[in-house]
């Protein structure tokens, strides 16, 4: 007769596997390097003060 599995630790450790994997896949699919997230925020920064170089004074 072979060794007893505790299934609850089976679950639990077979859930967590899958959580990885989607992870690791989310990370892939919508994740940035820190460049690619410097420069967003660099041209963020360029447009709102172009736009705010246009505002009219009242």
């Amino acid at each position: 007769m072979g060794k007893p599995v505790n299934l609850n630790r089976y679950r639990k450790t077979k859930a967590r596997a899958e959580k990885k994997a989607r992870a690791d896949q989310n990370a892939v699919e919508f994740g940035r390097s820190k460049a690619e997230k410097d420069l967003a925020k660099a041209r963020k920064a360029q447009d709102v003060r172009r736009l705010d170089g246009h505002k009219r004074d009242e």
